[in-house]
Formats: C-alpha cells, structure tokens, sequence
C-alpha cells in the first residue's frame, strides 16, 4: 500500500469516527471543513434533510483576489461563513474537522469563524 492510500485511509477512518457522534441539526448545523493542497472550503450541513445550508471558499470573490498565505486565507474563509451563517438566522453550529487535525489552517477557520460570533 502506497503512502498516499494509507495517509487516505487513515483519515477517512478518523472521519468516520468524528461522524458517528457529530450531527447537524437545522437548529444547529455542522460546520464541516475541507482543505486540499491549494483551497480551503467550509460548509453548514442540515443533516436531518440532507442539505447544505451555507457555504464559504477560498475560492470566492472577496477572498481569491487577496494574495496572502494559506493560513490567512483559511481566517478569511472562517470570518465569511460567519457572516453569512449570521445572515441566515444560524448562531449556533457544531465543528466537524472532517478527519484533520485541529491544526494550522483547520484551527484558523475555526478561531476566525468563532470571532465572526458562531458559537460552537
């Protein structure tokens, strides 16, 4: 097995794990992160009926046109999904790091969404 698939594999068992216990509810959705090499996304998920209820990138307008690094970027997506979580009447979310760890670019969107006024 290729370092690639077992790095993979052992996050996705890590999700999986997260998963079990954390559920959003459209009272309470789930803020769940995902971070490829380049991008950082963030979305509010009703898990009840299977829908996303707001969504924030990386890849967006206010924040793709801003050179900074990666990190910095990862506070800008967290301070957007908060104000947007706020224009939709949510105040309250659970945290799903999706099987990374609560480090570096993952901690940044949480901390920056937290000072946005998301509660979790």
């Amino acid at each position: 097995m290729g370092t690639k698939n077992k790095k993979a594999s052992s996050r996705l068992k890590i999700k999986m794990r997260i998963r079990k216990i954390v559920k959003g509810t459209p009272e309470r959705p789930r803020l769940s992160v995902f971070r490829s090499n380049k991008q950082i996304y963030a979305q509010l998920i009703d898990d009840e009926n299977g829908k996303t209820l707001v969504s924030a990138s990386s890849r967006e307008k206010g924040v793709a046109d801003d050179k900074v690094n990666k990190i910095d970027q990862a506070a800008k997506v967290g301070a957007l999904i908060a104000e947007k979580a706020k224009a939709a009447g949510i105040e309250s979310v659970v945290f799903d790091r999706n099987g990374y760890l609560y480090h570096g670019r993952v901690k940044n969107l949480a901390e920056a969404a937290r000072k946005g006024g998301l509660k979790f």
